[in-house]
């Protein structure tokens, strides 16, 4: 005899509210579910997940250095206010590591401008440039076409800086990140001082005035710097790793002498 398997009407009604009454919301789904291949752990809610869950870090934004050190320098009109201005540019880390601030020395306003590479450690210490074994080389080398930083007068005195005014650890090259983002404060420092003649003493000097390094190809042949002419040469470390190289330097002092005593 055969079972009869149909659910009577109010049967069916009755289980339905039943349903209804205990929170179910939608009887029939889109799709058939296989139960036997449903996970056998339910997901735990969102709400819980959430809740436990983090929330991502919110990513600062970079901050453009060079775009800042444009900035810094836009306003500045005298030697005076781009030393402060520099001193206060704490986006380069070689300012946390160095000891001083190696800006300047010299007589401003002499025709000659000399621009070195990165501070030495007597550098860093003294707080001006080209000083120690390295300076005292320096000053033998203009001494002998008559130039001298303590001198007075515009045609006998010089006016030195660095490319990088504070000093890489372990007198490491700077980076090309370093150089972009120190370059406005050196092209300032130029028209500031608003030489007759450069000298770019390196490696850095070449790399962040001209775009290219290379000294022992660049230097003895004058370039052009805002407008200015510029005359590569071996720097006074250099010289001192490279003795035979002086006879080199000697003929670019003697051009550099030849260029100043030209008619301008």
């Amino acid at each position: 005899m055969q079972m009869e398997t149909q659910i009577d009407y109010w049967d069916a009604h009755a289980l339905l509210e039943w349903q209804v009454e205990l929170g179910v919301s939608e009887a029939i789904g889109e799709t058939p579910v296989n139960r036997y291949e449903a996970p056998q752990t339910m997901p735990k809610p969102a709400a819980a997940r959430d809740a436990k869950t983090p929330p991502a870090p919110v990513k600062a934004p970079e901050i453009d250095s060079v775009d800042v050190a444009q900035k810094a320098v836009a306003g500045v009109t005298s030697i005076d206010e781009l030393k402060a201005a520099l001193s206060a540019f704490e986006l380069c880390d070689l300012h946390r590591g160095a000891r001083n601030l190696v800006f300047q020395d010299g007589l401003v306003g002499a025709r000659v401008m000399i621009i070195g590479d990165t501070p030495t450690r007597e550098d860093d210490i003294a707080g001006k440039p080209f000083t120690g074994s390295a300076g005292t080389l320096f000053d033998k080398m203009f001494a002998a076409i008559d130039l001298n930083r303590d001198a007075q007068s515009a045609d006998q005195g010089i006016y030195m800086t660095m490319a990088l005014p504070w000093r890489p650890p372990e007198n490491r090259d700077p980076s090309a990140q370093e150089i972009a983002m120190l370059k406005p404060f050196l092209l300032k420092h130029i028209e500031l001082a608003n030489p007759d003649v450069i000298i770019l003493m390196g490696n850095a000097a070449c790399l962040m005035t001209l775009g290219r390094a290379g000294i022992t190809r660049l230097r003895g042949s004058w370039q052009t710097v805002l407008g200015k002419p510029a005359l590569p040469m071996m720097s006074p470390r250099d010289l001192l790793r490279t003795p035979i190289a002086k006879r080199e330097a000697w003929a670019d002092l003697l051009d550099l002498r030849a260029k100043l005593a030209a008619p301008k």
